[in-house]
């Protein structure tokens, strides 16, 4: 007798997809790393990310990607590199009525400081609006302080003594709770914190969660699952700074070392040591002096520096390897 595929199987097979195209355009201003976003429609209004649908008019991926950043930004991209598949199976688009499953393609874009006064329909918002934890360019975080409890029962409430473990594990390699805390766990902590219940979008999404409703201060909540898509770009961006010389392309086209070093701390989201700092750069031969000098660094003449394009060539990971100063790499 043949088998009849059941309900959920058909449903499978029909259900239709779309490839979303969606963008996290990073730029640093004024010491501060900004994301582009957008307003959103309908009756929430979440900030979200400039996206849209790949269509036939589009020949590329990246170059649908540049079309809607410059439709619902009015901005054009430089440098873009993909950043990720987000296809889980629960991604719909509302406006279909939830029946169009979507595969969502992430992508990382560099932009130059903003002009101040430059036409955009976004809005640059500081990214530590919505990861308020990763920012310890002034020490810990007070809002780990706030969680660090919800936290830890979660790691207690564990039903076998071989889970708690994993979920201490957990903790300490994300969170860096009786561990060293690591920049680049961006994702593991906003997963982590999205399947305790700390960020509003677990509670909105209906998971079942260990808090009743989420932790106070834990970010600005995003469209859709878009928070998740920032969080892998920062976590690629703040790990290919240190094997590929991608800060330069936030930089203008002369600099101070100040400038440069705030930049790359901007994106760490920690404080580095100046003089070690100034050092890996020489070593790495990333810049070159351009002969002039600023007179507004609010001190002394600070000479005005360029990237050194050669660098690419003399080394296989002209990168900046940063460490933070001693002040800042407290454990959590």
């Amino acid at each position: 007798m043949v088998k009849r595929p059941g309900s959920a199987a058909r449903r499978r097979r029909s259900e239709s997809v779309a490839v979303e195209l969606t963008a996290v355009v990073v730029a640093v201003t004024d010491g501060e790393p900004r994301v582009l976003t957008v307003a959103g429609t309908g009756r929430e209004a979440l900030d979200g990310l400039p996206s849209g649908p790949l269509t036939p008019e589009h020949p590329t991926l990246e170059q649908g990607l540049r079309a809607w950043v410059e439709a619902q930004a009015g901005l054009s991209l430089g440098y873009v590199e993909q950043l990720y598949t987000f296809g889980d199976r629960d991604r719909r688009v509302p406006s279909s009525g939830g029946s169009e499953r979507v595969l969502s393609i992430g992508y990382l874009a560099l932009a130059g400081e903003p002009r101040r006064g430059a036409a955009v329909a976004g809005a640059w918002q500081d990214w530590y609006r919505f990861f308020p934890w990763e920012d310890w360019r002034a020490g810990r975080p007070r809002v780990l302080d706030a969680i660090e409890a919800d936290l830890t029962r979660w790691a207690a409430d564990a039903a076998t003594p071989a889970e708690r473990n994993l979920r201490q594990e957990r903790l300490a390699v994300s969170f860096g709770l009786g561990g060293a805390w690591n920049e680049d766990r961006v994702l593991d902590r906003y997963e982590l914190a999205y399947e305790i219940g700390l960020v509003a979008e677990a509670h909105r999404d209906g998971e079942p969660c260990l808090l009743p409703t989420p932790a106070p201060q834990t970010g600005r909540v995003m469209a859709g699952d878009h928070r998740r898509i920032l969080a892998t770009a920062i976590a690629r961006l703040r790990g290919k700074i240190k094997y590929r010389p991608v800060v330069f392309e936030l930089m203008p086209p002369a600099f101070t070392m100040l400038q440069l070093q705030q930049t790359v701390e901007a994106l760490a989201g920690l404080r580095l040591h100046k003089p070690n700092f100034r050092r890996l750069v020489e070593q790495q031969g990333l810049v070159e002096e351009t002969g002039a000098v600023t007179l507004g660094t609010g001190g002394r003449p600070a000479r005005l520096v360029r990237f050194r394009r050669e660098a690419l060539l003399e080394r296989p990971a002209p990168g900046l390897r940063v460490r933070a100063s001693k002040r800042g790499a407290r454990k959590a």
